[in-house]
């Protein structure tokens, strides 16, 4: 579909006037398909736009150009000079902002019911509510409206409401992407966030926005069997049985793909989601439109009003006893989480109705967020994805990583929602292996155990001969010839920076790293074999690969 056609079917779809109090501010359809038009111009011209066409949907507290920012509050409302980073490196990628969404007013409530421009129901069951804070988000790529929508993520504001409505939200590393142009909740917390229907989409979307600031051993895929840590049933809280149910369902389908489950005591994760509203760290609640909710009490939300107001008088002493507390119930729950490559948990215990968040709008939000609040307070990278059709509609769970192992979290994902592991936000070293390091053999291990991600399979240009090496285990060497060369299959691996030193150091003789030219004419660093090794080994150049010549030694 052109980028114009995308954008008259959106403007269809909006037509049907579903779920209408999802916007906030909405852009004229002539102003969008000119802009359409201007990416299918870029785009004949030649021009790469990895996103062009894509329609987005972005949370009304974080800044675009031209559309004013609310925060769900019409009195706190400003028209900001430029857009947000994040919101811009989508545009400069292509994508084609639609407009800005709802929320739970200053980003403060999970349920999407407080907000003075009307409780966003969910897409499918108008009687329930569409999750938040990031609700109008949620709701708009649910209907198929936009194709990715952002949101922000500090107590679960983007995977609450991906969970409720069956799409998938991707909460990075905090830090990873920029929260300038964001009207902070609470700002050492906040995380801007992705929703969209494909784990691959949302995910090219955090890879486009987030900077450059991944340590150089930040892992770029999970592992083959990922090591995964799953609450017993009895430890899970709040929830009916045909989500408990659920819930075992996603974990045996992760087992069935191939992960290896062990259990984790939930406790300290779920004592430190509580110090999230009830103690210090509300206070950067207050710190960020305390000031203007004293001044306008009657403008604001009465609940978001009384959670916010209540901070002001936090002593100083509380947020520093919270903050010790923290630190202490971390290193119990990183203990507990071990050796666990990531944490399979519930996005949320319940998905309740509009009537049930009237009759305590502060409780059900609570328990709402009981799985969801701890994970910036921890530093964790998660996703959230749909498990299971169930009566109360969508249930979904939540992979979480640690910090910077967002392609962890991503990878095993996609063993739940059955798509490719998508390509990590990070980037690495690419490495050309063509024996022992090549997939399913046996010194693989060390390319994944690092937090290698396979590219692919490549071929050298004509400038090789392969010789069988007399090692344990088994490998061949690779060496560069002036003359009667052949291309050699191989695969190319991207290893995080700080992996490939160790490699060099432990590289056993004959063995080199240097330069391998590929078959088409690039470059890539790559084991080789010293020439003088050779001179007695059998050359196998005649099978163009490793694997082909050890399925010919097994025919024979």
């Amino acid at each position: 579909m052109t980028p114009q056609n995308r954008v008259r079917d959106a403007y269809a779809r909006l037509a049907l006037g579903e779920r209408p109090e999802a916007w906030i501010a909405l852009r004229e359809q002539g102003e969008v398909l000119a802009e359409a038009a201007a990416i299918e111009a870029r785009l004949a011209a030649g021009e790469r736009l990895p996103l062009a066409g894509s329609l987005v949907a972005v949370k009304d507290n974080i800044d675009v150009a031209g559309l004013p920012t609310t925060a769900g509050c019409p009195g706190y409302a400003y028209r900001p000079a430029r857009s947000a980073p994040a919101v811009q490196r989508l545009v400069d990628a292509g994508a084609i902002v639609l407009g800005k969404t709802n929320l739970d007013q200053f980003a403060t409530g999970l349920v999407g019911t407080r907000s003075p421009y009307g409780a966003v129901r969910d897409a499918r069951d108008p009687q329930r509510v569409s999750g938040g804070s990031s609700s109008g988000s949620a709701v708009v790529v649910a209907l198929g409206i936009a194709d990715l929508a952002l949101g922000t993520d500090t107590a679960g504001s983007g995977r609450v409401p991906a969970a409720f409505q069956g799409i998938v939200g991707i909460k990075p590393t905090r830090g990873l992407v920029p929260v300038e142009g964001v009207v902070p909740a609470c700002r050492s917390l906040d995380c801007v966030t992705v929703l969209a229907r494909e784990l691959d989409a949302a995910q090219q979307a955090i890879s486009i926005m987030s900077d450059p600031v991944w340590p150089v051993d930040a892992p770029l895929a999970a592992p083959p069997r990922p090591v995964v840590a799953v609450p017993e049933r009895d430890e899970l809280v709040g929830m009916s049985e045909e989500w408990l149910d659920a819930f075992d369902q996603a974990a045996k389908a992760l087992e069935t793909a191939g992960a290896r489950l062990r259990p984790i005591r939930l406790a300290p994760f779920l004592d430190a989601a509580k110090l999230l509203y009830n103690g210090g760290f509300v206070a950067e609640r207050y710190a960020a439109v305390g000031a203007f909710i004293d001044e306008h009490p009657d403008g604001v939300d009465r609940t978001v009003g009384a959670i916010i107001s209540a901070a002001r008088d936090i002593p100083a002493h509380v947020l520093v006893a919270d903050t010790e507390r923290l630190e202490r119930l971390r290193a119990e729950a990183m203990g507990e989480w071990g050796d666990a490559d990531a944490l399979l948990l519930p996005t949320a215990p319940i998905h309740p109705t509009i009537a049930e968040v009237a009759a305590d709008p502060v409780g059900v939000n609570a328990l709402v967020g009981t799985y969801t609040n701890f994970c910036n307070l921890f530093g964790l990278a998660a996703v959230a994805v749909p498990a299971a059709e169930t009566g109360d509609g969508p249930f979904g769970v939540q992979v979480i990583a640690r910090g910077f192992a967002d392609a962890v979290a991503a990878g095993v994902a996609a063993l739940l929602t059955g798509e490719p592991a998508p390509a990590a936000a990070a980037t690495g070293l690419r490495l050309l292996v063509v024996g022992a390091h090549l997939t399913g053999q046996p010194l693989n291990g060390q390319l994944t155990a690092v937090g290698g991600r396979f590219v692919g399979r490549v071929r050298t240009a004509p400038e090789y001969r392969l010789y069988a090496l007399p090692t344990e285990p088994p490998k061949p060497g690779l060496v560069r010839v002036s003359a009667g060369g052949a291309g050699i299959e191989g695969e190319v691996w991207e290893l995080p920076p700080a992996a490939l030193g160790p490699f060099l150091a432990a590289l056993p003789e004959p063995m080199v790293l240097g330069k391998v030219r590929l078959a088409d004419g690039t470059s890539v660093t790559g084991f080789l074999c010293e020439a003088t090794a050779t001179e007695d080994a059998p050359d196998i150049t005649v099978h163009g690969g490793w694997l082909a010549h050890l399925a010919a030694l097994e025919s024979r």
